[in-house]
């Protein structure tokens, strides 16, 4: 806990002694009130504490009596009124002496300065434990970036009767869940699909609740027959409860167990057993998501009862191929290759094939296909399939919010319709707060307008609802980056290589972090690991960082072998054209830029902020291009005085 007297410095420039008199006394009724609630002062900042406890909610109770004494004794007649403000954060400490250090720390200093005069700010793992123990409403704040801080966290204000919080409107705070993969107990090991497409098909279900807010698969997998405990999954992920489970699947016949685990206690809120036919599979999913709402308090309307009973398909072989198409997808999801782009969607396709009225197969086949655009696919071949597959869901069903993102995605990424894209996301993120996925394309699509803030935002909003996917922590770093702020894109990304060590792209950003600073020796370091990757993309823009950094020797050797044809695969136009811009070729990097452009990728919009762009970027014919496209044409100063590299 921090506390921090309002108004000290400028009351002891007028009045030194009367500040002084009222400091003191401040400290006098904390210290009494710490010592009632089994606290521990660490240090005094001046005209404020950093005080210590061995529960969130003693601390928060203290807090509380805290402003309570300071309210009744300010409303004394003649009194100068004390008021504090304070922040509590619940996390792991070092110990240094009678100090204390660590992350936790500097968070809970960042988030006192926003709670008001007399009032207590608390982040999301003390709103946690304190929920539904103590008398207080909460109210969460709007989301706000906190300077040196590189995560982010939902923060709250405790209401307090003796402040007017007349303004305020205090919405629910939504349950936060997470759907751990079902094991698969059946006797044919080759039913692994059917419980990891459960699974999924779970985590979407109980999406449609509003008062849930449901972590995404990409997280979740990673627990797969993991042997943590629920209280440590729990605190990982953030969430207040864990689902978990199993199936069964023999002869059309289907047995899943399910309970509801309170991650505080580790004691179950409800459990249930399911003995029945396959084709009651859509009824055992709604009645899991009723009993978890009921189980958590959340009241269903009668429009998300209805949405919860009503079946995808009325085809059995439909719902496995789809289910098979979702574990490929899982499966190949972090591996850019033309056999698992075809294998998933040839599983999709043959879901629409058994039941053409199937709404979800569409806008999976749709996303799936739009998520290897440009990666293994060109966009003249992907967008007008996608267009047709995502029109189709959404007319099969109006509230498919997977069917608005793919809507989004082919306005982004096809037609360069930027308004129209952020209207199709805020929509999908309407119908599904917990889609990861959606705030995730939405911060891509804000970061490429340059709107950085907002970019961060949704990029923070995805991390709360996948804590361990890397897309949108890359993302930051990327936002940091294009924006100028080297210091964070670098800090971020050194933190992120201890979790995901050897990344490709992660280390692309970060070599590219470094270079702009002009850190030549630990950008050649960061390169290392992409010399070791095939793909062609990748070797390419590793070359380009390497003539960016005045080694351009093996980026003319690759484009000699582009030029050749000896390099195969997919390959948007506009990778060699930032090789080419960091060697100084401008013609031949405007030449590609425009035959993509006429080409029908226009694959610009996703590469114009690059820095090995910045030879051309006044360059009337790209700015010619920026201004069709309707993009920005100006960016931050970006480029570090590098020694070891003469100017170009």
């Amino acid at each position: 806990m921090f506390t921090d007297m309002v108004g000290f410095t400028a009351m002891a420039q007028s009045d030194e002694d009367g500040a002084l008199k009222l400091l003191r006394e401040q400290e006098k009724l904390v210290r009494r009130l710490l010592k009632n609630h089994k606290g521990r002062e660490i240090k005094s900042t001046g005209d404020g504490f950093l005080l210590e406890f061995d529960s969130a909610l003693r601390g928060v109770q203290c807090a509380i009596d805290i402003q309570q004494r300071l309210a009744e004794r300010n409303a004394r007649p003649g009194c100068t009124p004390i008021r504090l403000r304070i922040g509590v954060h619940l996390g792991d400490v070092e110990e240094r002496g009678s100090d204390i250090f660590g992350d936790s720390v500097n968070f809970a200093a960042r988030i006192e300065p926003l709670a008001e005069p007399g009032g207590i700010c608390v982040s999301e793992p003390v709103m946690g434990q304190i929920r539904n123990k103590i008398p207080n409403g909460l109210v969460r704040l709007e989301p706000k970036a906190l300077k040196n801080v590189q995560f982010t966290m939902d923060l709250y204000r405790v209401l307090l009767p003796w402040v007017d919080h007349t303004e305020e409107v205090a919405s629910p705070i939504p349950r936060r869940l997470a759907v751990l993969p079902l094991a698969n107990i059946s006797p044919d090991p080759r039913d692994e699909y059917f419980a990891d497409g459960l699974t999924e098909e779970l985590i979407s279900v109980l999406s449609q609740v509003r008062g849930l807010r449901v972590i995404a698969r990409t997280s979740v997998s990673q627990y797969k027959g993991t042997a943590k405990s629920i209280a440590q999954i729990g605190s990982e992920l953030g969430v207040s409860s864990v689902l978990e489970g199993s199936v069964r699947k023999a002869e059309g016949q289907l047995r899943i167990t399910v309970q509801l685990i309170d991650v505080r206690t580790e004691e179950h809120r409800w459990a249930m057993t399911y003995d029945r036919k396959l084709e009651n599979v859509f009824a055992i999913q709604a009645d899991v998501a009723e009993r978890t709402a009921g189980a958590l308090r959340i009241a269903l309307l009668e429009s998300e009862r209805d949405a919860l009973r009503e079946k995808p398909t009325s085809s059995l072989a439909a719902y496995e191929s789809y289910l098979r198409g979702i574990q490929a997808f899982q499966r190949y999801g972090g591996t850019a290759s033309e056999a698992a782009d075809r294998e998933t969607s040839e599983y999709f396709e043959e879901a629409i094939r058994q039941d053409p009225q199937f709404s979800a197969a569409y806008s999976h086949l749709a996303n799936h296909l739009i998520a290897a655009l440009g990666v293994t696919l060109p966009g003249q071949e992907v967008l007008p399939r996608a267009r047709v597959l995502a029109a189709k869901a959404l007319e099969l069903n109006p509230s498919s919010s997977d069917a608005h993102i793919a809507l989004a995605n082919i306005a982004m990424q096809g037609d360069l319709d930027w308004a129209q894209s952020e209207e199709e996301f805020q929509r999908g993120i309407g119908l599904n707060p917990s889609s990861s996925a959606a705030h995730f394309w939405y911060g891509y699509l804000l970061g490429v307008l340059q709107r950085f803030d907002e970019a961060r935002e949704q990029n923070q909003k995805a991390i709360e609802l996948d804590p361990l996917w890397l897309l949108p922590r890359l993302q930051l770093v990327w936002s940091y980056v294009n924006s100028g702020d080297l210091e964070s894109a670098i800090r971020m990304g050194e933190k992120l290589k201890e979790r995901f060590a050897g990344f490709g792209a992660l280390q692309a950003a970060l070599a590219t972090a470094y270079a702009l600073a002009g850190r030549v020796d630990e950008a050649l370091q960061a390169l290392e690991p992409l010399s070791t990757l095939r793909s062609p993309i990748a070797l390419l823009i590793r070359a380009g960082i390497l003539t960016f950094l005045g080694k351009p020797e093996e980026g003319k050797a690759l484009t000699a072998d582009l030029e050749a044809g000896r390099l195969h695969g997919y390959i948007s136009g506009v990778v060699p054209a930032l090789v080419y811009a960091a060697q100084g070729e401008t013609e031949k990097a405007l030449a590609h830029l425009e035959q993509d452009y006429r080409g029908g990728d226009r694959a610009l919009w996703n590469y114009y902020q690059s820095a090995f762009l910045d030879s051309i970027r006044k360059e009337p014919r790209f700015v010619a291009m920026l201004r069709a496209m309707k993009l920005p044409t100006g960016l931050p100063m970006r480029l570090a005085k590098n020694p070891d590299r003469e100017p170009s």
